[in-house]
């Protein structure tokens, strides 16, 4: 990658962790229901579908709202477990009160023996996006190289969910950087930026 994409995305990714960092916890709070009542309300998630979501870190949007309300309308939940650097991520079905493993960054991840699935439809989280569905990851090309891994196995339907206040006017982006289907907000939803859905 080139010296000067790396600066920028580096200087994007501090910018907007402060940002991130200087909402309430009642805004984030608010942020997490508005964007599960968009995506249900919209029909976003196709019936019957696994649904690869994350345990949020930090002041990421908190996922878990959203995948409560999709496990009552009968959607499997899985969630992510890092198999090593420079390899896509697995997915495994995870229930509440499931036994969960923490990994590094204190991210909490399933059991290596719970059942691996490869998910119809995943919940990306986010540092920024733009308004053609490019995203800002953590810099570690974890979600790209899993999207990528997933799209050549299945069609498959990305939302990114993130903060009205992530979006900016153009991400940096690099060959390997996998578009979005959808970005959801707490506004709304944003796309289809791929392809109309099915």
């Amino acid at each position: 990658m080139p010296t000067d994409l790396v600066a920028e995305k580096a200087a994007l990714r501090t910018r907007m962790r402060a940002l991130r960092a200087g909402l309430s916890p009642r805004e984030r709070a608010s942020a997490a229901e508005a964007i599960s009542r968009h995506i249900l309300e919209h029909a976003l998630v196709r019936p019957g579908s696994v649904v690869g979501a994350f345990m949020p870190i930090g002041e990421e949007i908190n996922p878990l709202p959203l995948c409560t309300r999709l496990r009552a309308a009968g959607h499997a939940i899985a969630l992510p477990r890092m198999v090593g650097k420079g390899r896509p991520v697995e997915f495994r079905l995870h229930e509440p009160g499931d036994r969960l493993d923490t990994a590094v960054w204190g991210i909490r991840e399933p059991l290596p023996t719970a059942p691996l699935v490869v998910p119809d439809t995943f919940l990306v989280p986010l540092l920024a996006f733009d308004d053609h569905g490019h995203r800002l990851g953590y810099g570690g090309g974890f979600y790209d190289r899993t999207l990528r891994a997933a799209r050549t196995v299945k069609t498959i339907l990305t939302i990114g969910i993130a903060y009205d206040a992530q979006r900016v006017d153009a991400v940096p982006v690099a060959d390997y950087d996998e578009i979005l289907d959808w970005i959801v907000t707490p506004s709304g939803p944003h796309g289809p930026f791929r392809r109309p859905i099915a």
